[in-house]
């Protein structure tokens, strides 16, 4: 069922947002200008680090040995990563020697959507239409239904049958050959694998219990109170004879007596039927990331590893999977460097372009009483700002660049002054198609 609300924006409240938004828009612009400035000011540090690093980085065969001659110096190896340490979910009864660990939890529910439509009326106001719907979801956390508006709050209400909280645990202590790896190194171990859940049938058991209780099921309830007296007698048999009879009676994990508790390799599904979801049903996925063949690229410090320092004072300290070469280690970074460049520049971009508009759009909001004009000038408004927050970020990119490495920025300054002189030459080609208003001739004497 969809739910539509209307209301009306009064033409002074209008203009009174616009003029705050002169505010949110200066705010928008100046960031957007500091965000290039610096960005550009990291990434020519950040190569120089690289510059310099790869100057100084030497290569190591073999860490299986702790070496004092290499402590303060920058190196690159390739070893098998390892840990001892036990990683544990105590609800799900997990514990392996990994990494990480990682437990998501999802919930089946109905999610509220809306999609606004607006329309401009004679004299400023303006008609806000929202539409609400109401779709079935998996999503990272339970959803409160009774905020969802109109009908939707009566008709679409959630309910899950557990709730569990994620879990995401590191392991403190990995070696890498005769050495410790470092915490921001041991974070950059990746490559998730699923778990190999083994839970026992009492944890199972009382999983349905507590699930057949709580949605009144008698008949479910009964099966798992069976179940969990049958678990009960095999635990109070002492001898092994007796204890693998009892056992024989017990219900196996894929019996309709764990009616709404499905186990399938690292996923524990709470519901009746994993392949047709209903609304408050559970999945929980379990992932660990497993010791395995890694490259590091950082500074010896005794036992240990600390990020490499440039004269500049930017750092390097990184760790890639499986086995890569110094050189492809560097080259990974500098991509990275110039990914990251290119993304700030896009974003800084973006904020001034958006905060410009932001300031002029007062302009096109005063003559929203005829909305045809408005929508004129409200084009116009938004085109300008955008040509004009486009050379304002290429010249603060110039000009940082004339800062950092003036070559490069004297020529961004050059393509900046040609896109001006297009336009300029463009208006001027214009005008000859412009007509003239003709002088009427002098009057004969």
């Amino acid at each position: 069922m969809a739910v539509t609300e209307t209301r009306t924006v009064s033409y002074g409240s209008r203009v009174k947002n616009s003029l705050g938004g002169i505010g949110t828009g200066i705010i928008m612009f100046l960031i957007g200008t500091c965000l290039l400035w610096w960005n550009e000011g990291r990434a020519v540090k950040t190569a120089k680090m690289l510059e310099e690093a790869q100057g100084v980085a030497v290569h190591v065969d073999d860490v299986s040995k702790l070496d004092p001659s290499l402590t303060g110096q920058l190196i690159h190896a390739t070893a098998e990563s390892k840990t001892t340490d036990q990683l544990s979910d105590e609800q799900f009864g997990y514990s392996v020697a990994a990494v990480k660990l990682d437990r998501k939890v999802e919930y089946f529910q109905f999610v509220e959507n809306s999609e606004t439509e607006t329309k401009d009326k004679l004299g400023g106001s303006q008609e806000v239409k929202t539409t609400y719907t109401c779709e079935k979801s998996w999503t990272g956390s339970p959803v409160n239904s009774s905020e969802f508006h109109g009908e939707n709050a009566r008709l679409y209400q959630n309910t899950t049958l557990m709730q569990f909280e994620n879990k995401y645990e590191v392991a403190k202590n990995v070696t890498f050959g005769g050495y410790r790896l470092s915490p921001d190194l041991i974070s950059g171990i990746s490559g998730s694998v699923p778990a190999e859940l083994n839970i026992e049938d009492s944890r199972l058991i009382e999983w349905n219990t507590t699930i057949a209780r709580t949605v009144g099921d008698p008949a479910a309830r009964a099966a798992a109170e069976a179940a969990a007296k049958a678990a009960a007698e095999v635990a109070e048999v002492k001898d092994t004879t007796a204890t693998d009879s009892a056992a024989t009676a017990a219900p196996a994990i894929n019996d309709n007596r764990y009616e709404y508790v499905h186990v399938a390799g690292n996923v524990v599904y709470f519901g009746k039927n994993p392949s047709n979801p209903q609304i408050g049903d559970v999945r929980v996925t379990i992932t660990q990331v497993n010791p395995g063949l890694v490259s590091v690229l950082a500074q010896v410090d005794g036992d240990t590893f600390v990020p490499f320092t440039a004269k500049n004072g930017k750092t390097l300290s990184t760790i890639s999977m499986g086995r890569k070469t110094m050189e492809q280690m560097f080259e990974q970074q500098k991509s990275a460097n110039n990914m990251w460049l290119w993304i700030w520049r896009v974003v800084g971009t973006l904020l001034v372009c958006l905060g410009l508009k932001g300031i002029f759009d007062i302009l096109s909001t005063i003559l929203k009483v005829i909305p045809f004009l408005a929508n004129i000038v409200n084009w116009g408004v938004g085109f300008v700002c955008n040509v004009i927050g486009i050379v304002w970020s290429l010249l603060i990119i110039a000009i940082a660049w004339i800062f950092y490495r003036p070559v490069l920025g004297i020529s961004i300054i050059v393509a900046v002054v040609a896109i001006l002189g297009f336009f300029a030459y463009r208006g001027g080609k214009l005008d000859k198609f412009i007509p003239k208003k003709e002088q009427a001739p002098a009057p004969e004497a």
